[in-house]
């Protein structure tokens, strides 16, 4: 197989090593943007909703996580005392993502500067790669939890609530 080290290749790199990085990237991404966990229990799609772009402050990330919340507990009717159990999981939740951003823009970077580099420096490569992998696992890991300790608070009725709604989200997108 040719790449673009061998001598008198002339066709461009392939990209499947970028192209498999910038979807680990999107990932991690979306799944650390903050709000994240809010969509993720709420399943409303935030990120359609203006959370995907620029970093944004906590403060703003706590407001879109409120406004998913209040369309969560109305899409499953949620109990007052329900919205009291959740609400604290979202947010704590929320603020042990947030700090993941920061990290996951720092390998992003890395991986940006590794390939554009005039030789490809496959070490910077690889560690960008396996920054993004353990900032995914990471999130991952902490969404898992948040979504079972919401199903605990949510009745047999409301849990099929929501996935009949995140699947009604999926059909759209």
């Amino acid at each position: 197989m040719n790449t673009s080290s061998e001598p008198g290749n002339t066709t461009p790199p392939r990209r499947s090593v970028f192209s498999r990085m910038t979807l680990v990237a999107f990932v991690a991404g979306a799944a650390l943007a903050g709000g994240i966990a809010a969509v993720a229990a709420s399943g409303m799609g935030g990120f359609h909703h203006g959370m995907m772009g620029d970093p944004h402050s906590a403060a703003d990330v706590s407001t879109h996580v409120d406004h998913v919340l209040k369309h969560l507990y109305v899409e499953i009717d949620a109990t007052d005392a329900q919205k009291a159990q959740i609400t604290p999981l979202v947010q704590q939740a929320v603020n042990d993502l947030l700090p993941m951003h920061t990290q996951l823009q720092a390998a992003h970077t890395q991986a940006i500067e590794a390939l554009t580099q005039d030789t490809v420096d496959r070490t910077a490569l690889e560690a960008a790669r396996v920054a993004h992998l353990q900032l995914a696992d990471q999130a991952s890991k902490r969404l898992t939890q948040l979504l079972a300790d919401v199903d605990e608070v949510l009745t047999p009725a409301q849990r099929a609530a929501l996935a009949a709604h995140l699947k009604q989200m999926h059909v759209k997108t």
